[in-house]
């Protein structure tokens, strides 16, 4: 369904965002790497709860809540999935920013999951995060090489999200409105987390 021009409404209890996917198809030249105490840790079997916490920390405060409500099986399937590849940027010791590398399409990445905990949002370890990605998003070779590599952002996520991936090299191609029951209601997220975005029950 495309919505029509001007308002529509959204429901109360329910939330809605503006969705942007933006995609490249050539090995961009990487921006030089912010100076930082940063690794990555690839998670090899990634356990649900420790997924879970960690997803939490970096996206709880953006209102990140689809992960969250899936059943274990479902989220097993997706972040043990043999050709998905999930790290973990690791600062003094602790897991501190969470990237979901997906090749299941043919000749393509889906970066699903990118991001920091808010300790590190603005000190340079999502830009370090940022070319770790696409080197290992553009190292894939063989029959199943990449020519593609695809992630979107919303207009929950943190204001500088789009600038940034435009920045790291990424185009716009589609936009989408999502719209679901808002999580601080039924318990999926806490009722004060995401004050930018109203409850309106």
């Amino acid at each position: 369904m495309i919505l029509p021009d001007g308002y529509s409404d959204i429901p109360a209890g329910k939330v809605a965002a503006v969705v942007t996917h933006l995609e490249m198809v050539d090995r961009p030249a990487l921006l030089p790497d912010p100076r930082g105490a940063w690794t990555l840790r690839k998670v090899t079997h990634p356990g649900l709860d420790w997924f879970r916490e960690l997803y939490l920390r970096v996206g709880g405060e953006w209102l990140w809540f689809a992960r969250i409500r899936m059943a274990d099986a479902e989220l097993a399937a997706r972040i043990q999935a043999p050709r998905v590849d999930v790290h973990a940027l690791v600062f003094e010791g602790r897991d501190e920013g969470l990237l979901e590398l997906d090749f299941r399409e043919t000749g393509a990445c889906e970066i699903g999951m990118f991001g920091v905990t808010a300790k590190l949002i603005g000190t340079g370890a999502a830009r370090w995060l940022m070319n770790r990605a696409l080197e290992l998003a553009w190292a894939r070779n063989g029959p199943r090489h990449v020519e593609r590599v695809w992630l979107h952002t919303c207009t929950f996520d943190h204001p500088a999200a789009l600038p940034f991936y435009r920045r790291a090299g990424f185009r716009p191609f589609r936009r989408q409105i999502v719209v679901g029951d808002d999580p601080r209601l039924d318990g999926t997220a806490p009722r004060d987390v995401a004050t930018h975005i109203p409850i309106i029950a």
